[in-house]
């Protein structure tokens, strides 16, 4: 692939991969950098691709591992300012929590994560599971288990149930 057809084949891609990390991170800008970490990813590691077809679900893995490893690091960092004694600890209630539901965007807003990103990339970016599955790397009926979970936790939440939604992580 020359690099025009890389450079087109990315640039056709950026406006799903824009939304999918402003609803992860919640901020324009954030969602800006994670893309732009994730196509700089990309592009280095082009050559290091699996499978020629499922280039879709390979850059929606990227910018949900990076966005993953930027909440770890930023959990780190806080982790140790507050050992040092320079900040405290930032688990103020969330304002989302303790208002009832108003729109089913609101509810989303407020899943976890992982739930959020699986019910983005089937309902709105039109994944397969199987799709979903290798993002994720675990097998299609944890994809399955876990969609019905993240919808259950999406109704509860829009029928205005203010208690956090469950969720298991197995891998």
């Amino acid at each position: 692939m020359s690099a025009s057809e890389i450079d087109a084949a990315l640039r056709e891609q950026l406006p799903s991969l824009w939304r999918f990390a402003r609803w992860l991170a919640r901020d324009p800008h954030a969602a800006d950098d994670l893309v732009q970490a994730a196509m700089e990813r990309a592009i280095t590691r082009w050559a290091g691709r699996r499978d020629e077809q499922a280039l879709r679900p390979w850059l929606f893995a990227i910018v949900y591992r990076q966005f993953l490893d930027g909440q770890r690091r930023s959990q780190r960092y806080a982790g140790l300012l507050t050992r040092l004694g320079i900040a405290g600890a930032e688990s103020q209630p969330s304002a989302e929590r303790e208002f009832l539901a108003r729109s089913t965007l609101e509810a989303m807003q407020r899943l976890p994560v992982e739930q959020r990103s699986l019910l983005l990339w089937i309902s709105v970016e039109g994944l397969s599971y199987q799709e979903v599955a290798e993002i994720l790397q675990v097998p299609i009926g944890t994809v399955m288990s876990r969609l019905s979970r993240a919808r259950q936790a999406l109704r509860r939440l829009s029928d205005g149930e203010t208690s956090a939604p469950a969720l298991r992580l197995l891998k």
